[in-house]
């Protein structure tokens, strides 16, 4: 399975909210690293905690919306909602033998747009 297939298949199981059956995917050396708060989630039982700890309003829904990548790195943008909270991750996953061993995760927040630059851009939505 191509790291794209696996991840594919990582973000299919987190769409079913078991936390440990998408940890499945995960190999037992497996980093999470989030750069933005210098944080550093190890091993996959750690990784399905924090994500059934994590508050939220309601179930998780994740949609992909893209993946590209190749045999061994693959790069997701997903949208993650529980129907009160919505964000974006931009994931970048490494995978090793089957099974996801690094991910490194931005969680970027939007911001208005600057007014110094009305004159080049055009505003869009999604």
């Amino acid at each position: 399975m191509s790291a794209v297939e696996l991840v594919a298949a990582f973000w299919q199981r987190m769409q079913s909210n078991d936390f440990a059956y998408a940890a499945e995917l995960l190999a037992d050396d497996y980093r999470l690293d989030w750069p933005q708060s210098q944080e550093s989630v190890l091993g996959p039982a750690r990784f399905a905690q924090l994500n059934r700890e994590y508050p939220a309003h309601g179930r998780w829904q994740f949609e992909v919306l893209r993946i590209v990548g190749d045999a061994e790195q693959a790069v997701s943008e997903v949208r993650v909602s529980d129907g009160v909270q919505h964000a974006r991750a931009i994931t970048f996953s490494t995978v090793r033998a089957g099974k996801i061993v690094h991910q490194r995760e931005f969680w970027p927040d939007p911001y208005p747009a600057p007014a110094n630059r009305r004159h080049l851009v055009q505003p869009f939505s999604e």
